[in-house]
């Protein structure tokens, strides 16, 4: 995995330090490890014994990257006016006014889960058309 994808890590993310796990090789929980140990002095370690060493342990993280999404500004153009209206209540109710607009214009990229209650709010207002996000990226989801 190219170095540029580790750049959103965090010092103190909590990292595993069992290498013998069997998904060791594809939790970000381990790469997180190994990537923290060359830069920083204090790491923040997962309890040892409360990890499984398998695919059910609580604390996995998938190395998949996931894609995300970043804002919606079209939305309001393919729309009529009532629907924006409900959609944009609908947001405003889930996000909060701020969160809201921070999201609209891209301000930073939403999770899977929140993309999936943007196009729900848009199939409440009555949006039957698929409407793509302004753009798209493939991050590491080391925390959603």
């Amino acid at each position: 995995m190219p170095k540029k994808e580790y750049t959103t890590l965090y010092a103190k993310y909590a990292v595993c330090v069992h290498a013998d796990c069997q998904c060791a090789d594809t939790c970000l929980r381990h790469i997180g490890y190994n990537e923290l140990l060359k830069t920083e002095k204090i790491l923040r370690i997962i309890n040892p014994t409360k990890c499984t060493k398998n695919d059910k342990c609580d604390h996995y993280r998938n190395s998949s990257p996931v894609t995300y999404a970043r804002g919606f500004t079209g939305f309001q153009e393919k729309m009529y006016p009532a629907q924006y209206e409900t959609f944009r209540f609908a947001c405003i109710g889930m996000f909060g006014r701020n969160g809201y607009f921070m999201r609209r214009r891209g301000a930073f990229a939403l999770p899977p889960l929140e993309q999936e209650m943007v196009l729900q709010a848009l199939r409440d207002a009555g949006v039957t058309e698929d409407l793509p996000f302004d753009s798209y990226e493939e991050r590491l989801n080391w925390v959603d």
